[in-house]
């Protein structure tokens, strides 16, 4: 349980960061603990999508992988930001990526923070 807080926290602070730095990813609300609250919701989601939807995603693409020397993994982490933001919006999030390359700048964005917090934050169960 330990595990799985540690990268939901994780997961929300990449996206925070990602919000920060990108214009076309918004985080809208109306105070700040909204905002945090919808970070870790969006979190939540992203977690859901990269453990159900991106290893089957890895499997079908997999040559593509190899043709690409593992560069494909950008555009699967974009789409895997872009589903997240189709899946907020659906459940009435504010959160929003506009646009594919927004996406596939914000995938390396919290992929590189994401494994900097999984390297400061224990993650032992």
């Amino acid at each position: 349980m330990k595990n799985f807080l540690v990268k939901t926290i994780a997961n929300a602070g990449a996206l925070a960061v990602a919000v920060w730095l990108l214009d076309k990813i918004t985080l809208t609300g109306d105070s700040t603990a909204k905002k945090v609250w919808t970070l870790i919701l969006v979190a939540l989601v992203f977690g859901l999508v990269n453990f159900l939807v991106k290893p089957i995603v890895k499997v079908l693409t997999f040559p593509l992988f190899l043709l690409t020397l593992g560069l494909f993994t950008l555009i699967v982490n974009a789409l895997m930001l872009l589903l997240t933001s189709w899946l907020a919006d659906k459940l009435d999030l504010s959160f929003h990526v506009e646009g594919f390359w927004t996406a596939v700048l914000g995938g390396l964005i919290i992929s590189i923070v994401s494994w900097a917090l999984h390297i400061v934050l224990p993650d032992e169960d």
